[in-house]
């Protein structure tokens, strides 16, 4: 009989991406963001048939997709080779190639808010003349008129949502990650959504369920997001469904029955609920993925979710009555999700006692190198979670272990948790990222010949952070677009994240001394491992100069350092090509430092 070898690791190199998806107001056609042809494009199924075509040509990618209610047009937003400045395109309904709608110059934003109910008056937020706090904009799509609907200030404040009438708007503020001021402007006035405005918390969520009721997402004197309420007619705030231990982190109305479809985080999971405005009733739907990325309602009252699983990459389903569908058929070539590592949930302590969570994935025992990856995630204010990750399944393919602790700072924690990362990126967050170390040696699953470092964006940070003070701990590292200088990284951030650097970083001046102790750069003479350095050339959130004065100084001190710059990519991977190049390096990098420490 035929035999079949086992997958390599070529086949996790052609896993695609799911980014965005819409589905049509009849529901005969879904759209979604896909780099199945080796770049973001918008691709669509004519329901429930399931053969996808190429539906929009732009080999960007997109960050919103939106049909019109009378199926005159779709809407779509595209930046450019990953400089995430995106902006408003049009494309027909038969598709075909983006026409530009609303955009300016290649530096400004436009960011899709809402569509009127009649598909004729589009609303967006932009950097143009405000890049900073940005402003709200409307424009009448038959005239071509524009107005300004809200200047932005204190902070970023994109528009949350719009009454049906279009007389009354919800705005929020973002003053940092954990505090965000939501705002109802109406022919009245203006008014806070939550009680006091001081009191750091956040909102958001917003939808009005009738032109006078609002319906919002808010963690006020909570460490949950939790389910209020605004009455506009009496100005009235009330808190309508606590889940005990889950954050609330996206809901989806359904106005024919009445009922909203919640999102929740907990540690790693999402759960999705059904909860019943009228009678009050919360009602569990077990979700067919772990992590569910956008949720939209029919009017039929059917559900679409987009999601992933640890071994199962980005698909649509679709949820009613009788069950879940999958919509889509997105797949590892030729490997079964049995055939992945799905990862166990572990807990250690940490120096001050406190208890951390974290994703222990072992490589099988037929392909276990005996070497581990340890992986600090991104954000910071972000978590590791159950979800595909094609880098980690190749990593697991070649035999290693993968670590990944949700040290402090991490989101599904509470509130309190996720603030402890703010103007601390570099002690609490990193002594968690070393008992996570020692606690791996302590278990007997690796030990410092056997260990390698790799991280991207505030995990490139935390990876060069812990090479150049604990050195001693590592084989070898790799940097992806990691932060290493934080006096240059808080000026060169896009313009719309200044206003929130001082609470989430720092002031660099008033904070010198921790600004030094806590930045890479500080401790280059630990940096004696060999390392490989990856980064976008249009990254606008860790500019390239980060990763360029790392390596020219480490370079000019005769440190070993391979430098991987992509010159069409932004702050990720976007292009098929670039993407499977990047784990070709990483891997043989990884490869030939395991091979060395084997022969010592």
């Amino acid at each position: 009989m035929i035999k079949f070898p086992k997958p390599t690791v070529e086949q996790f190199f052609r896993s695609y991406v799911i980014s965005n998806f819409t589905v049509s107001p009849n529901e005969d056609r879904l759209l979604f963001s896909s780099n199945i042809s080796g770049t973001m494009n918008i691709w669509a199924m004519n329901l429930p048939d399931q053969y996808p075509y190429l539906f929009a040509h732009q080999d960007e990618s997109s960050n919103f997709l939106k049909f019109d209610p009378e199926g005159r047009y779709v809407l779509a937003g595209f930046d450019r080779d990953g400089d995430e400045n995106y902006q408003i395109y049009a494309v027909s309904p038969e598709g075909g190639l983006p026409q530009p709608l609303v955009t300016g110059e290649s530096e400004e934003k436009y960011f899709y808010s809402h569509l009127s109910e009649d598909g004729e008056r589009l609303y967006y937020v932009t950097s143009k003349d405000n890049p900073s706090f940005l402003n709200t904009r409307v424009r009448n799509l038959e005239t071509g008129k524009d107005d300004l609907v809200h200047e932005g200030e204190l902070g970023p404040t994109p528009l949350s949502a719009v009454s049906e009438d279009e007389k009354s708007f919800v705005f929020s503020t973002t003053l940092a990650n954990t505090y965000s001021i939501a705002f109802v402007k109406t022919e009245d006035g203006v008014f806070d959504l939550t009680p006091d405005r001081e009191k750091v918390h956040v909102s958001g969520g917003a939808t009005f369920v009738a032109d006078n009721t609002i319906y919002f997402v808010t963690n006020y004197e909570s460490e949950f997001n939790y389910l209020a309420k605004f009455d506009l007619t009496t100005k009235t705030f009330d808190k309508v469904l606590e889940i005990e231990n889950e954050s609330i982190e996206d809901l989806k109305y359904d106005k024919e029955q009445e009922q909203f479809y919640l999102v929740t985080e907990k540690g790693v999971t999402d759960y999705l609920y059904r909860y019943d405005v009228k009678n009050g009733t919360l009602e569990n739907i077990d979700a067919p993925v772990d992590v569910i990325e956008k949720v939209q309602v029919a009017k039929s009252g059917n559900v679409y979710i987009l999601g992933r699983s640890a071994v199962i990459p980005h698909n649509i389903f679709k949820y009613n009555e009788s069950g879940w569908k999958q919509i889509t058929a997105n797949r590892v070539l030729g490997v079964s999700p049995e055939e992945m590592v799905d990862p166990e949930v572990v807990t250690y302590e940490s120096f001050d006692g406190m208890e951390i969570e974290a994703l222990l994935f072992r490589a099988k025992p037929e392909n276990d190198n005996g070497h581990t990856v340890f992986w600090p995630h991104g954000g910071p204010q972000a978590a590791e979670r159950k979800f595909y990750r094609a880098m980690f399944q190749c990593l697991l393919n070649r035999g290693y272990t993968i670590f990944c602790p949700n040290f402090r700072g991490s989101t599904g924690y509470g509130s309190s948790f996720v603030k402890l990362v703010e103007q601390d990126w570099g002690e609490g967050p990193r002594l968690d990222n070393v008992y996570a170390i020692e606690w791996l040696f302590e278990q007997g699953i690796s030990s410092p010949e056997r260990l390698f470092l790799v991280g991207g964006s505030y995990g490139g940070y935390m990876a060069l952070l812990l090479h150049g003070r604990h050195p001693e701990y590592f084989k070898a590292v790799v940097d992806i677009f990691g932060v290493s200088n934080l006096f240059t990284f808080v000026n060169s951030v896009p313009d719309h994240w200044k206003p929130i650097m001082k609470r989430w970083l720092g002031d660099p001046e008033k904070d010198r001394e921790r600004f030094e102790k806590d930045s890479p750069i500080t401790y280059l003479d630990g940096m004696e491992k060999p390392m490989l350095v990856i980064q976008g050339a249009k990254d606008p959130r860790v500019v390239k100069e980060e990763s360029d004065q790392i390596v020219d100084k480490l370079r000019s001190e005769g440190r070993e350092v391979e430098y991987l710059v992509l010159d069409d990519e932004g702050h990720g991977f976007s292009k098929k090509e670039n993407e499977i190049n990047v784990y070709q390096t990483m891997l043989q990098f990884l490869e030939k430092h395991q091979t060395v420490s084997q022969k010592v």
